[in-house]
């Protein structure tokens, strides 16, 4: 019996599969499109037993001859361009392909975790798990919101758990592919690494000058809850973030001060970074007026209703551990 991990070759999946591997799985079908072939490189430290295409991926589960070999999904395989225009291709890639999986694990009574988004939420200021906090503002967050809405209605029903979680602002180890996608920790990085400067936005939408503020959630405590579910075989759909908003300018200041501890410098405010220039603050863009999540906070009292306890890392911990990581 197999595992699944769609979109393994991504951040997330391929953190999973790690995460998995961790635990003494090895028998991981991967499954990912390597159009963007240096992906691969998220899983040549992981151990798994097989690799797909998705498209082959798709054409086996219809075709049935994956039937009776699967133990499990972890799929999170999707276009996550939040600034891809062509909705034709992200509601392939993100619902339909969502839902042949979600028919597939329910014909063969296997659980299905997946990746939701705190994009359903679009511009509001509550982000709780209820249909009428929900107005997402661009397709990819649509994409995301439809989905939600099929599970809900087939939740009552299953014949086996259903399980997705929206992830709020993901950042740590295996994000390099993305490029202009990745977290804004890791751009942060290297920004300081190549000038010894990082940027942010200045003040929008009520917001002073790197003030916007988001619910940044380590990817490690992310697998950590995927693994926690994978056993508990609780339903439904989650938030997955820390349930705390830090600011742009916090995590600004936590990646620098990582990479100054790695020079043997001694941390430094905000106030002190920005007096020397070390953050410094560019126009907000006007392609993202209107399109942007200034604020974003888990509510977590459904997590925790359900059992989770474990604590979530704030930036300065999770950062501080990732800045390690990219500095190998």
């Amino acid at each position: 019996m197999y595992y699944v991990v769609t979109g393994a070759c991504g951040f997330i999946g391929a953190n999973l599969v790690k995460g998995l591997n961790e635990r003494g799985i090895s028998d991981i079908i991967a499954v990912d499109n390597l159009t963007k072939a240096d992906k691969f490189r998220n899983l040549t430290d992981c151990d798994i037993a097989d690799y797909l295409d998705k498209s082959e991926f798709l054409s086996l589960v219809e075709s049935g001859q994956l039937d009776g070999d699967i133990e499990a999904i972890l799929h999170e395989g999707a276009c996550s361009d939040t600034m891809e225009t062509d909705g034709r291709y992200v509601m392939a890639n993100n619902y339909r392909y969502s839902l042949a999986l979600l028919d597939f694990c329910q014909e063969q009574e296997i659980p299905l975790l997946y990746a939701s988004s705190a994009s359903v939420y679009g511009g509001g200021s509550v982000f709780s798990e209820e249909r009428e906090f929900e107005a997402p503002l661009n397709v990819y967050g649509y994409s995301k919101f439809l989905f939600d809405q099929i599970v809900r209605r087939r939740l009552a029903n299953a014949d086996s758990q259903i399980a997705g979680f929206r992830y709020f602002n993901v950042y740590g180890p295996r994000e390099q592919h993305k490029g202009r996608m990745a977290s804004v920790a890791f751009h942060h990085f290297n920004q300081y690494q190549a000038s010894g400067k990082v940027q942010l936005f200045e003040g929008y939408g009520g917001y002073a000058n790197g003030e916007q503020r988001r619910d940044f959630v380590y990817v490690g405590d992310v697998v950590k809850v995927n693994m926690d579910f994978l056993e508990s075989r609780i339903s439904g759909i989650y938030n997955l973030g820390t349930g705390r908003a830090q600011s742009f300018n916090e995590l600004a200041a936590a990646t620098v001060n990582a990479c100054r501890a790695l020079e043997g410098k001694p941390a430094q405010s905000v106030a002190e970074l920005v007096a020397q220039g070390i953050i410094e603050y560019i126009p907000f863009p006007d392609a993202l007026k209107g399109k942007y999540q200034s604020f974003t906070e888990a509510d977590l009292s459904q997590l925790r209703g359900v059992g989770y306890k474990s604590a979530f890392a704030p930036v300065e911990e999770g950062v501080a551990d990732y800045v390690q990581w990219l500095a190998r």
